[in-house]
């Protein structure tokens, strides 16, 4: 007989593909250019948090209160256990592929036998009802996602980071490293664990890592990464670490929460962690096993690296099983 999370698992993968062929004949897909301080209307079996719970002794009024409710939460997956490393990954609804995906591959919590880790999916709320509540119930199957009530939008993706980081701040603060990435990522766990993060040394503080960039804001208005000057006047951003991947020792993460209730908000998530860091004074080292871009596959240099960008999920599950199965293979 099949269990029954294998039933509900099942149910899921057909709830969702039936919704998304659904949309995709009903509605024209819509693009989420949200403001900043966009809020969507709570669903009234939303699971609140204490707002900002851990943070009273911030005396000052906040020039950005982050005062979103948690509609989908975990607070207990640090209970039993305090996690070595927790796992935050960027997401958006219609990716349950990618998220599936992730959990069967270098995000799978039981990776490691005598290491805790906690991987946790970050969304706002869709405009659209349907894909809200299948991804609640994908919450209620594998526990490992967490929604506030901010639009889900590029523009709004620095809110999801900081949701992250208040997250471990407020239930999770024990943890020892944080790291942050995204859903279209391979991360090669053991040279993250193992030579990155080093579970038998002593925890680092302070510490912020990943693939430094060192630039200045564009002004095309047409670019992506376009920035308005009266948003932010400097010709250069503080060094800052792609958004595709970096790692942090957990008191970071309150840190750089506290930080942005009192630093103007910009829609380029990783370049307003960078400017939270500056005003901290925590200067990220630059890694090279970080990459921001795609790689042609091949055992020997994945072996090499701990990121790597632009993998679907089928790459993920190829590339996954090759190193898992070939580990006794030298280069």
């Amino acid at each position: 007989m099949p269990s029954k999370v294998s039933c509900l698992y099942i149910l899921t993968v057909v709830c969702w593909a039936s919704a998304l062929w659904y949309l995709s004949i009903s509605r024209s897909t819509s693009t989420y250019v949200g403001h900043m301080t966009a809020t969507v209307r709570k669903t009234k079996t939303a699971a609140k948090a204490p707002k900002n719970a851990t943070f009273s002794n911030i005396r000052t009024r906040p020039l950005n209160p982050h005062s979103f409710d948690f509609v989908i939460n975990e607070p207990k997956k640090c209970e039993a256990q305090t996690p070595f490393l927790v796992i935050l990954i960027s997401t958006t609804h219609k990716e349950f592929d990618a998220r599936q995906a992730i959990r069967e591959t270098w995000g799978d919590e039981s990776t490691f036998a005598d290491i805790r880790i906690v991987t946790l999916f970050l969304l706002g709320r869709n405009t659209d009802s349907v894909l809200n509540q299948m991804v609640e119930q994908e919450s209620q199957i594998f526990h490992d996602i967490v929604v506030e009530d901010f639009v889900d939008s590029y523009h709004n993706l620095t809110l999801k980071t900081l949701m992250g980081m208040r997250w471990v701040a407020t239930f999770c603060s024990k943890a020892k490293y944080v790291m942050k990435t995204d859903s279209d990522i391979f991360v090669n766990m053991d040279n993250l664990i193992y030579r990155l993060l080093k579970p038998t040394t002593k925890p680092r503080r302070r510490y912020f890592t990943g693939y430094v960039i060192n630039g200045g804001p564009i002004r095309d208005m047409r670019s992506k990464w376009y920035m308005p000057r009266d948003l932010y006047p400097e010709s250069k951003y503080p060094p800052f670490c792609s958004g595709t991947g970096y790692i942090f020792s957990a008191d970071v993460a309150e840190a750089i929460y506290k930080t942005s209730l009192h630093t103007r908000l910009l829609h380029l998530e990783d370049v307003y962690v960078g400017v939270c860091l500056r005003k901290l004074g925590i200067h990220p080292f630059q890694n090279s096993g970080f990459n921001h871009w795609k790689m042609a596959y091949s055992l020997c240099r994945y072996r090499r690296v701990i990121t790597v960008h632009q993998i679907s999920p089928e790459e993920m599950h190829r590339i996954w099983n090759d190193m898992s199965s070939k580990k006794h293979l030298k280069c």
